[in-house]
């Protein structure tokens, strides 16, 4: 390297040049410093003005700005105020993240007004058909905040013990103690708000496992798990389940003779090894050895704080719930959600005001793809199960959708899904709706991959040559396509000085996200992927913010982030 410039050779015949530029910084934010300093120092009364004029702070902003000018790494002249550089080197860090890092929506209203982090088959490291099942994917999700766990439960071969699997597949299945086990060391790690475990249920033939599964499930969560003292006929707000663990399955029958005769038949004479019934035997001496009486065995169906129903009847009577006043879960896959909401929309939405619904991905989606969750949640429903070991565009605007309220895997529903004045109407025909406020959109720069990435990920004989995409998702009149920056050229610290800038109208602000992805032009093949993000707008911070990006499975990047700008403006009133 010689006089800032770098030679790459190209097919071994010629050279190239490429200036480096590195340490420049846009011209935009030279003169943001210079409208908020004197003598090329920005004072603590300086950058308060900043923080008030140019990002909208309002809350502790002295507080905020001390903080900054305490800040080690922003070598701050003399205590006397920022240069130029440690300006810079704020607005690039995570003090000035774009979205709000504390929970601050109202978490004392019932568990059905909130959307709620669900994941669907939990335990699968890949496709639905043959990967493994295992407890890393599991503890991974709850790592980044979702807060309900499906496992499909299943009799081992023996029958004398609990398989977590997906039946009738290739899928090598994963001890539900382990699973267990797994989910307590991590359910809290990340939020500590209620995590929900949905059962799906497979041992109504063998009623001594489901007897398993409750003493496992009580020995092994003890007072973290909710035992709701009877059915509910209203559900526990969030704060008051704060590090409780919830089960939500279909419950076995109450008093049925049956069931009771069954769980005393002979495993011999139910074809069951010699094997299992040693084993059978062996568990149920060891309950009563821990209990000391087996009237305090735990019951399975009493340890279930969600139940999980069937409805009964057509769709025009969703809403009811039958004739129970008691509060349960019902589920239904994609497709059968997209019939539903083809005419029963506001019985949807009148079920899901009181009750909790979960939709699941359709089972042609071995892929572990999943569906738009945005059908589901404009309907109200909280459950929008999701395969999270997997990625696409979907499975971001999820990501994204649960960065809302300080990640905390509880997003409290728009006030329209929680009345019945009619407004529903006007958001599901949004076109007629007016526009509450236009975002505004502006990209400086991004910087970072230079340390993420091998300095031949992108281009062998060059440096990428990288532009920006933006858009809109949400209800049909806000969404839009990705529109895109200019690319630049060569360098991989790309610096958008010219206007990009872009606009996008608003109706329903609280179910809208903002999508963005950075690409490497490629001449000759596909665009190389280069980072995502998904932001909900009614979480941006205004002003000059910094955007960290993730990666294809939603991991974030370590350095990799972008410089952008966000400002709100409203319609005038006539």
């Amino acid at each position: 390297m010689s006089n800032g410039k770098q030679h790459f050779k190209v097919c071994f015949c010629w050279s190239r040049v490429f200036k480096v530029r590195g340490g420049e910084i846009p011209e935009d934010i030279k003169k943001v410093f210079e409208s908020y300093s004197m003598n090329e120092i920005m004072s603590r009364d300086n950058l308060i003005s900043f923080l008030e004029k140019e990002q909208n702070e309002v809350i502790n902003v002295t507080k905020k700005a001390q903080n900054i000018f305490n800040s080690k790494h922003l070598n701050v002249v003399h205590r006397k105020g920022l240069t130029l550089e440690a300006f810079f080197k704020f607005l690039l860090g995570d003090k000035n993240f774009v979205h709000q890092s504390k929970v601050h929506q109202n978490m004392d209203a019932p568990l059905s007004h909130y959307y709620i982090y669900t994941g669907h088959n939990s335990y699968l490291t890949g496709n639905q058909l043959s990967s493994d099942c295992s407890i890393e994917p599991i503890k991974k999700a709850l790592k980044k905040g979702v807060r309900v766990i499906e496992l499909d439960l299943w009799p081992n071969i023996t029958k004398d013990d609990i398989d977590v699997c997906h039946g009738g597949t290739l899928t090598t299945p994963v001890k539900l103690g382990k699973c267990l086990k797994a989910i307590k060391e991590d359910a809290f790690s990340f939020s500590e708000y209620p995590v929900i475990l949905t059962f799906e249920d497979h041992l109504h033939p063998y009623p001594y496992l489901q007897e398993k599964v409750a003493q496992m499930v009580k020995s092994t969560f003890g007072s973290m798990l909710f035992i709701p003292k009877s059915d509910m006929d209203v559900f526990p707000s969030p704060n008051k389940l704060m590090k409780r663990i919830l089960i939500s399955t279909k419950p076995p029958p109450k008093n049925n003779p049956e069931e009771s005769d069954n769980s005393k038949i002979s495993p011999t004479q139910r074809g069951r090894s010699e094997n299992g019934l040693n084993n059978h035997i062996q568990y149920q001496q060891q309950i009563q050895l821990e209990e000391g009486d087996e009237d305090e065995v735990p019951k399975y169906r009493d340890l279930i704080a969600i139940h999980a129903t069937k409805h009964k009847g057509g769709m025009e009577n969703f809403g009811s719930h039958g004739s129970s006043n008691k509060v349960g879960r019902c589920s239904m896959n994609e497709l059968a959600l997209e019939d539903a909401v083809a005419e029963h929309s506001h019985q949807l939405i009148r079920f899901t005001q009181r009750n909790i619904l979960r939709v699941y991905p359709k089972g042609a989606r071995v892929d572990s793809s999943n569906y738009d969750p945005l059908i589901a949640w404009l309907r109200g429903a909280q459950m929008v199960a999701f395969n999270m070991q997997g990625y696409g565009r979907f499975l971001w605007m999820m990501q994204g959708f649960f960065r809302a309220n300080g990640g905390c895997g509880y997003v409290k529903k728009p006030d329209f899904l929680l009345s019945n004045d009619g407004v529903c109407d006007e958001v599901f025909n949004s076109m007629a709706l007016p526009i509450k406020k236009t975002l505004k959109v502006k990209i400086y720069m991004g910087e970072g991959w230079r340390a993420d990435f091998h300095f031949r990920h992108f281009d062998y004989c060059s440096p990428p040559d990288f532009y920006v995409r933006v858009g809109m998702v949400g209800v049909p009149a806000d969404t839009n396509k990705m529109r895109k920056t200019k690319t630049v050229n060569d360098q991989w610290i790309p610096i958008w000085n010219e206007n990009e800038e872009f606009e996008f109208p608003i109706r329903v602000p609280e179910l809208a996200l903002l999508r963005i992805d950075v690409k490497d032009y490629d001449p000759s093949g596909e665009d190389e992927f280069a980072g995502q993000t998904c932001l909900p707008v009614s979480e941006l911070r205004t002003g000059i913010r910094c955007v960290p990006l993730y990666n294809r499975r939603g991991d974030v990047y370590r350095s990799v982030k972008l410089l952008m700008r966000f400002d709100f403006s409203t319609p005038l009133i006539n």
